[in-house]
């Protein structure tokens, strides 16, 4: 698969890089080194509100052991299918927050350019190292360093949706895909947890001046017999700062446990409203 240089730009000034001697330089003397595993950093330390931003180890390491068993996959196969049915085969992709790049490479192909960003440089680390043909970059999704109307397709799984930004980086006729929980999504996880859970509210939506073409709900039974597994699904998610010490005791006694899976798709489109 074709992987051709990377088209950033300078974090600091807007203006586009150059890699040369695995160095990223622009032409106002701002550099950023390549690390051994590929990536780069375009996240200045004035941009950082943290130390260390995003996700912590503990949740990066549970949810690529969890995403490596496959049980998000038919989600990664629905985006795929939409991707093969409205996206242009050699427009640049984006991943925008995507963490271990488990959705990004999937949709890497023969003919078209596919980059991965996050905020978390851990996350990263492992996908630059996973999946070689692909691009990416620890950066800010507020304020991206790529050009005006650069990408044909975004994808946005579970990350923060910056309708401004994403828009500016967007193509003309070009696509946003964001893959947010429907009301039951892993709910019976919940009910572990909380006394009274309660379904996910799906009312609101951070998308306003793009044209929503589809809207798509993907609803199936995650069926476990590792109790490994459910700790790794509880890991990685929110609700694990509440959960108490005798529930992971209880966790890791079980044999099995079913927990539901359930995601809303939306395809947005970027064109001039009549």
């Amino acid at each position: 698969m074709s992987l051709l240089p990377a088209h950033y730009l300078c974090p600091l000034c807007q203006q586009a890089l150059t890699l040369t001697d695995k160095t990223y330089g622009c032409t106002n003397n701002h550099s950023f080194d390549q690390a051994k595993q590929g990536y780069v950093n375009l996240l200045p330390v004035q941009f950082k509100h943290s130390k260390a931003p995003g996700d912590n180890k503990d949740m990066v390491i549970a949810r690529r052991a969890f995403l490596d068993k496959r049980f998000y996959q038919p989600l990664v196969d629905k985006m795929l299918v939409l991707y093969q049915q409205y996206g242009q085969s050699d427009a640049p992709l984006l991943d925008a927050g995507c963490g271990e790049g488990f959705y990004t490479h999937q949709h890497k192909t023969i003919e078209n350019q596919v980059y991965g960003v996050d905020i978390a440089k851990e996350t990263i680390k492992i996908a630059a190292k996973r999946y070689q043909n692909c691009h990416f970059s620890v950066g800010t999704l507020s304020k991206l360093s790529f050009s005006d109307n650069y990408f044909g397709w975004l994808v946005s799984v579970y990350a923060p949706i910056l309708e401004n930004e994403f828009t500016r980086i967007l193509q003309q006729d070009g696509y946003l895909l964001t893959v947010t929980p429907a009301e039951k999504h892993l709910f019976e996880l919940k009910e572990l947890i909380y006394k009274q859970a309660n379904e996910h509210d799906i009312t609101k939506t951070p998308i306003n001046k793009l044209t929503l073409v589809e809207e798509q709900q993907l609803t199936y039974a995650m069926n476990f017999e590792h109790s490994d597994d459910v700790l790794n699904l509880l890991a990685m998610t929110p609700f694990a700062f509440k959960a108490s010490k005798e529930l992971i005791e209880e966790i890791k006694t079980m044999s099995k446990f079913t927990c539901q899976a359930d995601f809303i798709l939306r395809l947005y489109k970027k064109q001039d409203k009549k």
